[in-house]
């Protein structure tokens, strides 16, 4: 079987990483959910993985090129997939474990020097423990985390993919 060329299959992670965002955003514009830290810092590292994405698709590299297309993609995706993990710890603990819930990040951007935003985008707080939906019982960081291994699989598929 011939494998799609290098070009199309950047095209098509960066339409799956639009599609995901695109979910994302549906949750919180249209359903009205919140998006606590860690699921900004998630989209983040989405948004990071489709961007490299579509330079690779729109720059359609030689072989090198595409090898660090490719394990940029990983990068980006790891990362998410480390933030989308840690979410995933914080739903799992036990109530009195949580840590407590902090204020909004539209208003810690008002209020707070941006090195205390950047520390609770990164670790989280007690909002990152709930979980407000599911689909086939596993929450929306889970399903962020299926994402971000596809992509990390992706990323070092076209690394080491034979020309």
């Amino acid at each position: 079987m011939k494998l799609p060329n290098p070009r199309t299959t950047f095209l098509l992670a960066f339409l799956a990483v639009v599609f995901l965002l695109g979910a994302a955003f549906y949750l919180e514009y249209i359903r009205g959910l919140e998006p606590c830290p860690l699921c900004i810092t998630q989209r983040v590292m989405l948004l990071g993985a489709g961007l490299v994405s579509l330079a690779a698709f729109l720059h359609n590299p030689a072989t090198i090129g595409r090898r660090i297309y490719g394990l940029l993609v990983s990068l980006w995706a790891l990362g998410g997939l480390y933030f989308s993990g840690r979410q995933l710890w914080l739903q799992s603990l036990p109530e009195d474990q949580v840590p407590a819930c902090g204020p909004g990040i539209s208003y810690m951007l008002e209020s707070f020097p941006v090195s205390d935003v950047i520390k609770t985008l990164l670790t989280g707080d007690g909002n990152c423990a709930e979980v407000q939906w599911t689909l086939l019982g596993i929450s929306i960081p889970g399903w962020a985390a299926l994402g971000f291994i596809g992509l990390i699989v992706f990323g070092a598929w076209q690394a080491f993919r034979k020309p």
